[in-house]
Order: structure tokens, then sequence, then C-alpha cells
């Protein structure tokens, strides 16, 4: 299984663009903000050594996990127990591995994209500015997140590895610490809330210095969400919302407490699953579903089906929805890079204000006439 199938099927477990990147709006920046909305992590300072510890690097890890980054000039006469720390960093970082979509954002809008020297399954990619480093040769492609090629990986010696990973199991990440190259756990995709999500650029500041800068990027995120969601809050009226399809003859539907419930509150949308508990997704029937949302007004990402003739096709009962007879489907997967990375998946945890304002625009135009939406699209 590739790594966009697994994203997109953990992302709808447990939380359930642009078409160019360099079309998005620039943020303005702001002062300084803390840690306010990410759960799985948090940043400290001790002297010259920065301690960064990862608290949630998947759900349902049993254990944190604590790095110690040092400055280059400070390492000599740095005294430090190694085996009190997970990792040990020296920083600034000039050279770096990352193994998911959604840290490419992070690197480039803190301007560090050039320290990316490689990336497993780089099709994955869709950033125009990282496609070129990619295809001059400058990222090399290392295979599978599950099955680096280690030895290729070892040979580029970055100074660090950022990790996605749902366990601790990954023998690959085992041989690369074994040759004194650092691995650190990066949990954005673990958070359950939008702006948590964003707020993991604050988790690749401190490798490159750039503390300042990734806290001004942060309060401008913020900021538009704030008003996105207060925009939203004057709309007269709050449309129902189906979410989800059929897998394998079960519709998994996003929990009434997981990061797409949350932006469709926000949007002052009525989700009709939202007084449901679970923060993931949540498998139900397809009895169940038409029962509760038959007449729902939208419905959001019928699995990966991209088209009414393809939802007709791959189900009948999929036309027995109003939100199927009124053409009123949109989906964040028919937004792709060059090379059929998913848009939405690589940059909308970074930027949730551009989430919140495609769903507002979808179910309340009026506050949001002249509008395009980056990430959510109509079926065609």
């Amino acid at each position: 299984m590739n790594k966009a199938l697994v994203i997109v099927l953990l992302l709808v477990l447990f939380s359930c663009k642009t078409e160019k990147k360099e079309q998005l709006p620039r943020l303005q920046t702001e002062g300084p903000s803390l840690i306010a909305h990410a759960k799985g992590f948090s940043i400290r300072k001790s002297g010259h050594i920065t301690l960064l510890k990862v608290t949630s690097p998947w759900p349902g890890a049993d254990k944190g996990y604590t790095y110690a980054l040092v400055p280059k000039d400070k390492m000599a006469q740095t005294t430090l127990d190694r085996d009190a720390y997970d990792a040990i960093v020296t920083v600034p970082v000039e050279k770096i591995v990352v193994t998911s979509t959604t840290h490419i954002p992070s690197l480039e809008v803190l301007g560090v994209g050039d320290r990316l020297v490689g990336f497993p399954n780089t099709a994955l990619i869709s950033s125009k500015a990282t496609r070129k480093r990619i295809e001059s040769g400058q990222v090399k492609e290392l295979g599978n997140n599950e099955s680096i090629n280690t030895e290729m990986l070892i040979e580029l010696n970055p100074d660090v590895v950022v990790g996605f990973a749902i366990n601790d199991q990954n023998k690959a990440y085992q041989t690369v610490k074994r040759s004194n190259i650092p691995v650190v756990y990066n949990g954005d995709w673990a958070e359950e809330s939008p702006l948590g999500k964003a707020e993991w650029i604050k988790f690749f500041a401190p490798f490159f210095g750039l503390e300042k800068k990734a806290d001004s990027l942060f309060a401008g995120i913020e900021k538009e969400y704030a008003q996105a969601k207060e925009l939203a809050a004057n709309a007269t009226e709050k449309p129902t919302v189906l979410t989800g399809g059929l897998y394998k003859d079960v519709w998994h539907v996003s929990g009434g407490k997981s990061w797409m419930a949350q932006f469709l509150e926000d949007a002052q949308a009525a989700y009709l699953w939202a007084g449901n508990n679970e923060t993931g997704g949540v498998a139900v029937s397809l009895e169940s579903v038409l029962a509760k949302a038959e007449k729902a007004d939208f419905w959001l990402n019928p699995s990966m089906l991209t088209s009414y003739a393809d939802m007709q096709d791959a189900n009948r009962h999929y036309t027995r929805f109003e939100a199927f007879k009124k053409r009123k489907i949109y989906s964040n997967v028919i937004a792709k890079g060059d090379t059929g990375g998913l848009l939405y998946y690589e940059l909308a945890p970074n930027r949730p204000d551009l989430v919140l304002k495609d769903l507002i625009h979808i179910f309340h135009p009026g506050l949001l006439p002249d509008y395009t939406p980056h990430f959510f699209k109509p079926l065609q």
C-alpha cells in the first residue's frame, strides 16, 4: 500500500488546493505567540539547549520522545546524558530528510526548503518549488516510508530525519539511528483541531533557529482563521452536511469530535454526526446513513470518487441522496499536483484558514461571493 493511500485512510480513521501552491494568498506576519492549540509537542529552553518533547507522535502512543537541540558552536563544551534523550541534534540543520508531505509546506514557508535532501515517494509532493528540486536531483527518492532506502539515506548523511509513523516498529528508522543519524518523530497528523495541526510549524523552527518567524507566521494563520470563523457566524442558516462514503461495504463518516467536524462547526454547518464523541472516523451501515442523511443539503468527500458518473457506477444507492440529485457534493481529492499528489493532504493541515474559507464559500456563498476555493472542488 503506497503512502498516499495510507495517509488518506489514516485521516479518515483518525480525523474522520490550491491547484498551484504559488497562488495562495500571502500571510501578514505578526508578533510571537505561545503554543496554544497543539497538544502533541512542547518546546522549552535549558540554557543554550532547546528541549523538544513530542508527547503524541501517533494516536494511542504509550510514550513520549524528548530531543535535545544543541547549537553547533556549543556542542564541544556541552555534556549531555545521551540516555536521557531519544536523539541529540546539532543545529542549525543544513540537510534534512522528512517523510510526510505535510512537512514540506512548513519548510518552504520558513524559507528552508533548500535544506531538504531526501523524501520517500517523491511523486506525492505537489509543491512546485520542491518538484523543481526533485527534478534537478537535489532531493533524492528514498522509496517508501515503511521501507526507506536506508543505504541511500545514510549516504545523504542528513543532520536529522523527521519521521512519520503509526507506531515505533519501523525497522528502517532503527537502522538510521544505528548509523548515528538522529530520527525525530513528528505527530502533526494526530492533532484533532485545525489550528493544532497548523501550529506544528513551530516544531520545525528550532532546527533552523527560526522560532520568531514561525511564531509570526502562525499568528497570521490564527488571525485569518478567527476572522473567517467570525464571518461565518453571520450566516442566517445552517445547512445539513454528510461526510464520507463506502469502503468495502462500510461507510466511514467523520466523528463528531474530529478535525473535519470542527471545521464544519466553525463554518456554521449542521453536521449530522456532530453528537458523536469519536475523534476519528466512525464505521456505519449504508442503511443508517440513508435514514439519517438522505435529505442532507451537502455531501463532502464521497470516498475517492470525483464524478457523479463514478458514484453512480460505484453504488446505485448513492443516487438516492438529495445532495447527489441536486449536485451538492464536493471533494478534497480532485485537486492534484503534477505527479498525482493530493494537494489537500499536503497543504491543508498547514492552512486551516483556507479550508474554513472554502467551506464557508460552499455553504454560505453570499458571505464570500468572490472567493475561489483552494481545496474543496465540486464533483464533475
